[in-house]
């Protein structure tokens, strides 16, 4: 137990609060360039003040986005008991308030953390994720994903996935025109918004979010649940059913890839760019490490 406190503790103080900050200043720096060049120095202060509510709206609505992307919905203890037991195993042994869970319909197996803190956290799995893994394999994986919880990554990484989601909200609005008529043109529309905007979001996400946060939540959540070697067959089920099953990177789901325990695309176009996630292999490597074993 008290090893399991140490490690979420060490996650806890790795968090970095930088990340966050550096986004939003970004994201106020470029709407305040964008006024100047269109009505001089008033134009700076209306952008501004667009900036500012805009991160105030994302900050507000982050996790509620996420999970709408993925079309999650809250479960409850009567569908899904045996989640239910082993999150609250783990949250009282990581003395953290149980976080809500939610079940997205996904094939692809795959998890993620979501919230501003730990008393508003919230956890999805995939429905596939259910299907493959077996108990100690999951309880490995809502091990990381509460090692996120506790770390604070989950603040950083959800307000860049809404400030994501903020950026890149004009190229789904094509979508609204509907029935688009034949020959419209509205699809190559919102791949062009993408194309402009896409990378503006990566910059945002890559700026909050960094490959080492995946090691220490993979670290710590090992820990939490006992057993590295079950949260690394865990990785080898869900980077081959990742890339068996790869989701369509479109503009809300590129803004949350970077949340999920690996990531849910394939690494072509524009979603090379949203990629966070260090290489499974590796991954797998140091949790194996963990566990006594050598290569």
């Amino acid at each position: 137990m008290a090893v399991r406190g140490y490690a979420l503790r060490a996650a806890e103080l790795a968090g970095a609060a930088a990340g966050p900050v550096t986004s939003v200043l970004l994201l106020v720096a470029g709407c305040a360039l964008l006024g100047v060049a269109a009505a001089g120095g008033g134009g700076a202060v209306v952008a501004i003040v667009i900036a500012v509510v805009l991160v105030a709206v994302a900050f507000a609505a982050c996790d509620r986005w996420a999970l709408s992307a993925m079309l999650a919905r809250p479960v409850s203890e009567v569908e899904h008991p045996a989640l239910y037991r082993l999150v609250r195993e783990l949250s009282k042994d990581g003395r953290l308030p149980v976080p809500r869970l939610y079940l997205s319909p996904a094939e692809q197996p795959n998890a993620f953390g979501v919230g501003r803190g730990p008393r508003t956290a919230a956890i999805c799995c995939t429905e596939g994720l259910l299907r493959v893994l077996d108990e100690a394999e999951l309880r490995g994986v809502l091990g990381h994903e509460l090692a996120h919880v506790s770390g604070r990554d989950v603040l950083a990484s959800s307000l860049s996935a809404g400030l994501a989601t903020v950026i890149t909200f004009p190229a789904g609005l094509p979508r609204l025109a509907r029935p688009a008529p034949a020959g419209s043109g509205l699809g190559g529309l919102e791949t062009l918004l993408m194309v402009l905007l896409g990378p503006v979001a990566a910059v945002v996400i890559r700026l909050a979010v960094s490959r080492e946060r995946e090691y220490r939540a993979d670290a710590a959540g090992a820990l939490l649940a006992g057993d590295p070697v079950a949260l690394a067959s865990a990785l080898r089920k869900i980077d081959a059913g990742t890339a068996e099953l790869a989701l369509a990177p479109d503009g809300r789901r590129v803004s949350v890839g970077h949340l999920m325990i690996a990531c849910p695309f394939r690494l072509e176009g524009l979603a090379r760019l949203f990629n966070t996630h260090p290489p499974a292999g590796e991954r797998i490597r140091r949790l194996e490490a963990l566990a006594g074993y050598r290569r």
